[in-house]
């Protein structure tokens, strides 16, 4: 397992990690988000996507559970689709819609509240918890897979002082 950590000042830095995590991207990566309301993790996913190359609108997932994107990656298309679970009541709605067929090994999926989902989630490649302290966040990064811990490994970010 390789563990990094953040201070992000603002939301710049915020913004600046999720960039970052953009350029170390995988095929079939899958990132977990955890934080409070408001700790900045839809903030990171969509820095991230627009980084990767997504031209359109970054939609919040709260309420439709999903947003796929297509992205480029070394010169290939990949789907990435980003997953907000707060409002799932139970890991048998993730089944009930269709959800784990998206874990294949060539989609990045990146999921905000995947405690919703309990064991029906395959684990994570890397886990980035986002806390609240005092007026900035503290990211806590794990990488639990040799993709994740490759992708760590390559990360280059440097918050603002």
């Amino acid at each position: 397992m390789l563990q990094k950590t953040f201070y992000l000042n603002d939301e710049t830095d915020t913004c600046a990690l999720g960039k970052a995590l953009a350029h170390v991207l995988e095929r079939g990566l899958t990132i977990y988000l955890h934080g409070d309301l408001g700790a900045g993790k839809t903030t990171l996913t969509r820095a991230l996507i627009r980084e990767a190359g997504h031209t359109g609108k970054v939609k919040s997932p709260t309420y439709t559970l999903m947003e796929p994107y297509v992205i480029n990656l070394n010169g290939q298309a990949v789907e990435l689709l980003h997953f907000d679970l707060y409002r799932m009541g139970c890991p048998e709605e993730f089944l009930e819609a269709g959800f784990r067929e998206h874990f294949n090994g060539t989609t990045i999926c990146i999921i905000e509240w995947a405690e919703n989902a309990g064991s029906e989630l395959p684990a994570p490649d890397i886990a980035v918890t986002l806390d609240i302290t005092g007026d900035g966040r503290t990211a806590h990064m794990s990488a639990s897979s040799g993709k994740g811990i490759h992708c760590l490994e390559t990360l280059r970010f440097s918050p603002h002082c």
